[in-house]
C-alpha cells in the first residue's frame, strides 16, 4: 500500500491531472466561445454552417459524412478563434518581455558552450574568455 501511495503523491502524477482538468475546462471555454460568438457570426454572412443532412446509402449501411463536415468545419475556426484571439496576442507579449530582460548567458567562442555573460573561462573547454563588458582583443594574426 505505500508503493501506491508514492505512485499518487508523486508530483507528475498530480501535474498530469490538474493539466487534464484545466485542459478540458479551456476546451469548453472555447467552445462555448464559438458557439456564442463565432457561429452566429458565420450565421449573418452565410447561414448556419450545418451539414448534418448530408448522406449516402450503400446498402443497408447510411453514411453520414455531413456531420463530420461540420465538425471539421468547426474545428477549423475554434483553431483560427484561439490562434488569433489567445497564442498570437500572448507571443506577441512575451516577446516584449523577454526583449526587455537583459542577458544573462552568452556563448563560449571556443567551444559555443552557454555560458554566464561575466565568465572569464569556460567551464566545458577551460578557455579564457574576456568578460561580456570588455571589447574581445583582436590577435595578431601568426605568420
Amino acid at each position: 500500500m505505500g508503493g501506491f501511495k508514492n505512485f499518487i503523491m508523486r508530483g507528475n502524477l498530480v501535474q498530469l491531472a490538474v493539466a487534464v482538468v484545466i485542459g478540458t475546462q479551456f476546451s469548453d471555454l472555447v467552445k462555448q466561445f464559438v458557439q456564442s460568438f463565432v457561429n452566429p457570426l458565420l450565421a449573418l454572412a452565410g447561414g448556419t454552417p450545418n451539414f448534418a443532412g448530408l448522406t449516402f446509402k450503400i446498402g443497408r449501411g447510411t453514411f453520414t459524412y455531413g456531420a463530420f463536415l461540420t465538425d471539421v468545419l468547426t474545428f477549423v475556426i475554434s483553431a483560427l478563434v484561439v490562434y488569433y484571439v489567445l497564442v498570437l496576442p500572448v507571443s506577441r507579449l512575451i516577446q516584449l518581455f523577454e526583449r526587455n530582460r537583459a542577458a544573462t548567458e552568452r556563448d563560449c567562442p571556443e567551444c559555443t558552450m552557454s555560458i554566464p555573460v561575466a565568465a572569464r573561462r569556460c567551464p566545458q573547454c577551460t578557455a579564457e574568455i574576456a568578460p561580456a563588458t570588455e571589447q574581445p582583443q583582436q590577435l595578431a594574426p601568426s605568420r
